[in-house]
This record gives structure tokens, sequence and C-alpha cells, in this order.
């Protein structure tokens, strides 16, 4: 009897190890804790095998033997779908604003740059079909994933990648069209080239847009925090940056209202569209989300002074830190440098303005950039010791690799920002280094991530 309950803790797999996902095999066993979204599938599978008495020993070894030869469909893998997977398409997106960015342009540059829009459009398309499967095949899995410790901070990928295309579709819809996609989702594929080919009316949909998308991101913003708040305890020992998540809506604020400016501009439609409501708008959200994310960070700060790096499968996690001073960096660096197709020479009743206002921009993004610097070196410094073999065993593969890629993109649109706006060569080489690091760690956080379907490990 020993050896039989020996085998049946054998043939179980490990409890979930907290990090909010359950792998496909994990569903099929009994006497496993459940956690998050799943434990009331759970206990409805345990209740149709009635006819087995749970307290029979016979009984566990039947159910276990034919549970252990049940194969794990094509329904139980999309069970395991989760927002996580956004975070795919915000690095796919990434990559293709990486390229866009850019100095040195050439035709190959922009092949590559047009094969990663289009590949993020079917990556988009993809995750928005599996995930609704899984909230059509486990009913309350969608009001479950809002209140998991989890799932329910990379929430908002969805709405960064869905509507932060605004900002790619008119930076390709101008007379500068034959550059790569910016940061491109699903929208994108109607508007690529937009403003030139469409007329005005265009530019006048996507200003509105850009209010719509502001209102959108400050309440999605304000109301997941409420609901983790309401609902989660986060203690500080497990602290990590992904809690700034919810906040990165708010994070793009002012490279699409850049976008925008510039795309106005570009098409000679700049009056068309009121370009200084729209900066201070983009500057005042961006300044919010950028400070609530400093004040995370600042938590991040003190666990790490308290109780050392995070663990191994949420060192991933480290890299967002980069986002929120990147992303800043760029948008006032990208603004600033449009001061004076933006503001009237006497704006302000002086006319140092749009020089003052260009310096501040400047000023502050070369601030914010060495602080993103910063971060990226503690990141990649949190990664030294997977250098060796035996300690790479430890941090398995999960969605959230792949922020070792979007938030790095920040970084890189920053550093080329920074570059073009002090005409330095050398930040713009850096940039382009950085770059290419960075498409080459998403090929391998992409391969990883096959292999793991492959394995049924995702």
């Amino acid at each position: 009897m020993a050896r039989v309950r020996g085998e049946l803790a054998a043939a179980r797999p490990p409890q979930g190890s907290g990090s909010g996902y359950e792998s496909p095999e994990d569903d099929h066993f009994s006497g496993v804790q459940a956690s998050g979204i799943y434990r009331q599938d759970r206990a409805a599978d345990r209740n149709t095998d009635t006819d087995l008495e749970p307290a029979s020993l016979n009984g566990m070894v039947t159910k276990a033997n034919r549970m252990s030869g049940r194969k794990v469909g094509i329904r139980d893998r999309i069970g395991c779908f989760r927002w996580t997977w956004f975070t795919m398409t915000m690095a796919t997106g990434g990559i293709a604003n990486v390229l866009y960015s850019l100095p040195y342009r050439s035709r190959w540059l922009t092949v590559i740059g047009l094969a990663f829009f289009f590949f993020n459009i079917c990556l988009f398309v993809m995750n928005c079909i599996l995930l609704t499967l899984r909230f059509r095949f486990r009913p309350g899995s969608f009001m479950q994933s809002f209140t998991d410790q989890f799932e329910s901070l990379f929430i908002s990928a969805f709405v960064i990648c869905f509507v932060c295309t605004m900002s790619a579709l008119l930076l390709h819809g101008t007379p500068e069209s034959n550059r790569t996609p910016r940061i491109g989702t699903i929208l994108i594929t109607t508007c690529q080239y937009g403003v030139t080919h469409t007329g005005p009316w265009l530019l006048a949909t996507m200003e509105v847009m850009f209010w719509v998308y502001i209102s959108v991101s400050t309440l999605v913003s304000a109301c997941l925090y409420l609901t983790l708040w309401s609902t989660q305890v986060f203690p500080i020992h497990t602290m990590t940056p992904v809690w700034v998540f919810p906040a990165y809506p708010l994070l793009l604020s002012a490279p699409f209202g850049a976008n925008l400016v510039a795309a106005a501009s570009r098409s000679e439609r700049l009056s068309n569209i009121y370009a200084v409501p729209i900066t201070v708008a983009a500057v005042t959200v961006q300044g919010t989300g950028f400070l609530i994310s400093f004040m995370v960070c600042a938590a991040f700060l003190y666990r790490l002074m308290t109780q050392k790096l995070p663990r191994d499968a949420q060192r991933p996690g480290v890299f967002i830190s980069i986002g929120p001073s990147g992303f800043t960096a760029a948008g006032l660096v990208q603004l600033g440098k449009q001061t004076a197709d933006i503001f009237p020479p006497d704006f302000m009743g002086t006319e140092h303005a749009v020089f003052i206002l260009r310096l501040m921009a400047y000023m502050a993004g070369l601030w914010l950039w060495g602080l993103s610097i910063w971060f990226f070196l503690v990141s990649v410094g949190s990664l030294w010791k997977y250098r060796r073999s035996e300690n790479r065993a430890k941090m398995p593969f999960q969605m959230t690799w792949f922020s070792f890629v979007f938030p790095n993109t920040a970084l890189v649109t920053a550093t080329e920002a920074l570059g073009a706006a002090f005409e330095c060569p050398a930040l713009q080489i850096f940039g382009c280094v950085l770059a290419s690091c960075i498409v080459v760690v998403w090929f391998f956080v992409f391969t990883c991530m096959v292999r793991c379907l492959w394995r049924r490990q995702l």
C-alpha cells in the first residue's frame, strides 16, 4: 500500500509556483490544490467521478491510471491561455518600432520591419481568438481573470496592443510611409498609409481616437489598480516591477501625441488639429503614468534592499522597470523636437517660450534616459548567475520572458530620439547596437516559446 501511494504521489505534477500559470497537465490530476481561475473547473471535474469512492485506494488507483492515459486536447490547451500572451504582441510590435527608429535606412531593413509588422497582426488576431475561446470554454474565467493575483496585472497589455496602434498608423500614413511600422497590431491593416491616401478625414479620426485613448487608458489603469487593491494582498517580498503594468497604457500617451502631431506636420495638415491641447494632454497623462510607475519602482527598490532580488521565476519582470523612464524620455524628446510647429512664437506672452520648452524637454528626456540605462544595467546584472547551466533550469520559460524585449524597445527609441535631437552620431550608433541585440533576444525568446508549446508546457 505504501508503494502504491508513493506511485500516486509521483504521478502528480508539482503545485503551481505562484506565478499564476498552470500547465495543461495540471488540469487532469485531482488532489492538487488549484489556484486562480482553474479551481472551480477542477472541482467540477472531480464531481463527475461520483462512482468512485474518494476514500477507496482502489478507486484512487483506477482514476489515476485512467487520467494518466488521457491526452491533453486542444480545449485544454486553450483553457490555459492567459492575458500574458499579449506581451508577445507587445514585444513583436516593439521590434517594428525599433526598426523604424533607426537612423540608417535601407530597403532590406524596411522589408524586415514589414515582416515583423504583418506577423504581429497575425499574432494579435490569434491572441484575441484564443482568449475569447478560453472565456467561452471556461464560464466565469473572464471575471476571475480580473481578480487573479498574477493574470490581472497583464490585462492592460491588451489595451496597449490595441490602442497604441494609432501612433503607428499615423507614422505610416504620411509622405514618409516607406518606412517600417512603429507599433503595430490589428488596426494598422486598415490605416497603414491612410493619411496620405484618404485625405484629412483619417487625421481627424485619429485626433478623436487620441482623446478616446487617454480617457480609456486613465480609466483602465485606475480600475485595474482599484480591483487589485480591493481583492488581493501583495506582500512586499513578492514585489516586482510587474506591479507597474496596469499603468503602462498611460506611458504611451506622449509617444502617441508626438506621432499624431508629426503626422499632421508631415502631411501639411497641422492646422487641421488642435496641436497645443493634444500636446498638453499627452504630457499630463504621460506624467501621471510615470509618477505612478516611479512610486511603484521606489517600492521595488525597497524590496531589493530588504528581500534581495526576486526569485528565479520572477526575474524576467525586473526588465519592466526600464519602460516607464524609457517611454517618457522618448515621448518628451519627440514632442520637444516639434515645439516650433506646435506652439505659436508668442506662446504664454514671451518669444522665448518655444526655445525654453524644447530645452526642458531635451533635458528631462536626457535625465530619464539615464534612469532607464541604470535600470537596464540592474536588470541585466540580475541575470548574471544564469550564465551557469545549473542555474538556468531554475528559471523555466514563461510568457513574461517577453519582458526581455518590449521594455528595452523604449530604451532604444529614446536613445535614437536623443541622438537625433542632439545630432550625436555616437548615441545613434549605440542605439543601433542595442537594436541588434534586442532583435536577437526576440528570436531567442520566441524560439523558447515555440519549443515549450511543442512540449505541451504552455
